[in-house]
Formats: C-alpha cells, sequence, structure tokens
C-alpha cells in the first residue's frame, strides 16, 4: 500500500510544520480529509490555535475552532507523520543575500524525528538547488536516513496569496516535484486531495524551484516599469491612472498600476534570483533593475509629501502628517517586509514623525518591526496631511466627510491628500480645493 493510500486510510498523517499564513490554510484544508498535525516553534501562537484564535486572521476564528488540525509546538509529535510539508519564510538579509536559516532550522528539526518511508515537501520559496543541495543533507546528517532509499522529498512552490479571498489555495494549480517518479506521484496525489485547480508536475526538484522565484521576479519587474513611468509622469505633470486607464483599452495590456512593492514574496523572491545568478559568474541586469526601483518608490512618496507639504504653506518639521496602512498589502495583517516603513524612515530625516493608522495590522507586530505605536482611526484629528499607503477597505470607503474630519482648520488647499493606491476619485477631490496627488 502506498503513502497515499495509507494518508487516505487515516494510517498515517500529514504534518505541518510553519503555520503562518502560508501553513496554515494548507493545514485546514487537509484536516478536511485527513489527519493533520500542526506543528509551529511559537508556543503563544499555538495556544491560540488551540483556543480558536485565529491571530493572522488568514482562515479566520471560525475555521480554527471547526479544524481538526492536531496543533503542537512539541516536534517529537512530528514522528507520528509520514508526509511532512515544511512552510516556513524565506526572507533576505541586510545585504539582501538570502536567509535561509528558518528552512534550515525546519530541515534540522523534521530530521531529528523522520522515520523510514516519509516524504519531506518543501513549499518555501528559494532559489534552484536549496532543496537538494542545501536541505536533504541536513535531513540526512539529523535523521542518518539515506534519501532516496530510507525517505523521499518534494518541491511544492506556495503560491497562496495572504489576504485574498478570491484566489485561495484550492483554487490555485499547484506545481509539485519530486526526487524520482516515484515521490513525484505520490506528492501530486497527495496534493490533489485538496487542490481543486489540479497539479502541474515538473521534471525535477530545480525546475519548480525556478518557477515560484520567476512568477514573482516577473510581476516585480511589471510593476517596476509602471513606477519608473510613473515617477517620469510626474515630473512631466501628466497623471500615470489616466495613462494607464487609456493604455488598458488594448486587449493585450498587462494591467500592472505602480505602487509599493514590499512583503515576504515579490519584494524578496528576486534576490534568490539575483544571489543565485552572481553565485554563477552572471550579473543580473533586468531583474536587479526592478528591485532597485521597487525598493526607492517610498523615498519618492516621501519626498513628494514634502514638496506638497511646503506649497501648501506648511512647515515643515512642524507638519502632522497620518499615514493610513502599515502592512505591505490591501486587507492583510501582515507587516513583513512593508515598504511604508522606507516612507516613515525618509520623514524622519525631515524631523517628521508621522502617525499610523491601520485597523488590519498587529499592534504588537508593528511596534516589534517598526517602532511605531499605531493610532486609532477615531482618534486622528488636526492632520496637515493624510498619506493613504495602503488600501484597506477601512480606508476605500471613507467619505470625503470622513477624510476632511481628520484634517486641520485650514484652507482647503492647505489640506495634503497622498493618494499612493488611487483609492479616490481624483475629480471630486479636486474639485473640493484638497492639495491632491496620486501615484
Amino acid at each position: 500500500m502506498s503513502l497515499y493510500e495509507k494518508i487516505l486510510n487515516n494510517e498515517e498523517k500529514i504534518s505541518l510544520v510553519g503555520l503562518g499564513y502560508v501553513g496554515m490554510p494548507i493545514a485546514v484544508a487537509f484536516a478536511k480529509k485527513v489527519q493533520v498535525i500542526g506543528f509551529d516553534l511559537n508556543f503563544e501562537k499555538i495556544e491560540q490555535y488551540k483556543n480558536g484564535i485565529d491571530p493572522i486572521n488568514e482562515v479566520g476564528d471560525e475555521a480554527i475552532q471547526k479544524t481538526s488540525v492536531d496543533f503542537t509546538s512539541d516536534e517529537n509529535r512530528l514522528k507520528e507523520a509520514k508526509f511532512h510539508i515544511i512552510a516556513v519564510p524565506t526572507p533576505v538579509n541586510a545585504d539582501k543575500t538570502p536567509d535561509l536559516s528558518p528552512v534550515e532550522g525546519a530541515s534540522t528539526i523534521v530530521g531529528r524525528n523522520l522515520t523510514k518511508g516519509s516524504i519531506v515537501v518543501y513549499e518555501s520559496t528559494v532559489y534552484p538547488g536549496v532543496t537538494e543541495d542545501i536541505c536533504i543533507p541536513i535531513l540526512e546528517r539529523e535523521s542518518g536516513l539515506q534519501c532516496g532509499v530510507d525517505f523521499k522529498v518534494g518541491y511544492s512552490p506556495e503560491r497562496i496569496n495572504p489576504g485574498d479571498k478570491i484566489h485561495r489555495l484550492e483554487n490555485i494549480i499547484k506545481i509539485v516535484s519530486g526526487i524520482d517518479a516515484e515521490s513525484l506521484e505520490e506528492i501530486a496525489m497527495v496534493y490533489e486531495l485538496v487542490i481543486e485547480a489540479g497539479v502541474h508536475r515538473t521534471s525535477s526538484i530545480k525546475v519548480a524551484e525556478a518557477a515560484k522565484v520567476v512568477e514573482n521576479s516577473q510581476r516585480d519587474i511589471n510593476i517596476a516599469f509602471m513606477n519608473e513611468l510613473a515617477m517620469v509622469f510626474d515630473r512631466m505633470g501628466i497623471d500615470t491612472n489616466e495613462v494607464v486607464e487609456a493604455m488598458n483599452t488594448k486587449w493585450n495590456a498587462l494591467k500592472f498600476y505602480p505602487g509599493l512593492v514590499g512583503g515576504h514574496c515579490i519584494g524578496v523572491d528576486p534576490y534568490y534570483f539575483i544571489y543565485e545568478a552572481e553565485k554563477l559568474g552572471y550579473h543580473s541586469q533586468i531583474v536587479l533593475s526592478g528591485r532597485k526601483i521597487n525598493d526607492g518608490m517610498g523615498v519618492f512618496v516621501a519626498d513628494t509629501i514634502i514638496k506638497k507639504l511646503i506649497l501648501a504653506n506648511k512647515i515643515v518639521n512642524k507638519a502632522k502628517v497620518v499615514i493610513f496602512g502599515i502592512t505591505f498589502k490591501e486587507n492583510c495583517s501582515d507587516t513583513r517586509n512593508s515598504k511604508v516603513e522606507d516612507i516613515i524612515k525618509r520623514l524622519y530625516e525631515y524631523g517628521i514623525t508621522p502617525i499610523i493608522v491601520d485597523p488590519q495590522a498587529d499592534a504588537s507586530d508593528a511596534k516589534e518591526e517598526y517602532g511605531v505605536e499605531l493610532v486609532d482611526l477615531a482618534d486622528v484629528a488636526d492632520a496637515d496631511c493624510a498619506v493613504f499607503a495602503v488600501a484597506h477597505d477601512e480606508f476605500k470607503n471613507m467619505s470625503l466627510q470622513d477624510i476632511n474630519n481628520i484634517f486641520c482648520d485650514c484652507e482647503m488647499n492647505e489640506k495634503v491628500i497622498i493618494d499612493v493606491k488611487s483609492m479616490f476619485d481624483k475629480k471630486n477631490i479636486e474639485e473640493m480645493g484638497y492639495s491632491y496627488w496620486r501615484l
């Protein structure tokens, strides 16, 4: 009997190592079909899950309360599973080189709890070669077992879009790979239990690793192109959004828009590609250029804020600037690698300490990562400048009266609105007399 059949018959279990934005939805989905052990080193997070609370609000409290996932922070429980899925983050270091410590740590933990006949599948984004050249040796060293003989390994890159309630795990085609034909089929069949859209089998683990890095790098480059246009059009006095709307009337327009590009995928994955390419003697030109443009957008927005404050006759270092949103994307609580931080840091250089409002973000995360105290939207008043950096629904649903209530008592043309995500109707806001700018 195959491992897939044993899992289906509840004779063997699946483990999820890493219960964050990626791991938790996978664990909950599989638990509807088979037995699942959910492991995370964060004891406090595990206790919240056990109490039916979703601290990251990715699947929701109700789903956590209903799930049969067996939550634990005890690594010895991993010995009960035969199919291990590792879904830990893969960030970059300060010098933009890959930080593989989370995936190496997870490999160490799984390795010392690995049993014969197991399959280990990595979902963490890495550059081609990491799974076979770095992770497998760790598994072998810790377990004393031989890969390909005693256990098998595969790679299936995560494609979950945090905060997206439409494109979910179940309806996104899953890329799967294995070290051999047998493991590939086993892995594919296990994922087909929950992936309604089906799976795409690749010929090798490296192909699957490359596909993940490339799909995010492609998106990064396209947004970088729009960001470069936005900076040039700003000098020309042309509204970028109007240009994009006109361009998008053509059938083959790609419909990308300018914006801040952060997070743990698009803002990180290109550096994994660049790192490995340079190791092989090739210095990236397009991918690296795109990343440099996107990394500089926070400073560009901040400098625009300063310019608009000056034009509105404000004393810059005494201006009250309110930034709406600190997460890396809309309707998501994840603050990791948010490029809003770049706006904040640049404003500090001008003597401005901005007020930060974000009803979606976790206040403790914002404090730990960026040293900022979040303020409730209802408490915002007497602002000179409102910077809408993230398109949360709470901000998009604000009326013009709601917006006006946050400003100080001054002339309308002295009230500065910076609309990074082009959330509001430009014509209506300008007709009211605001000093308005959008990316």
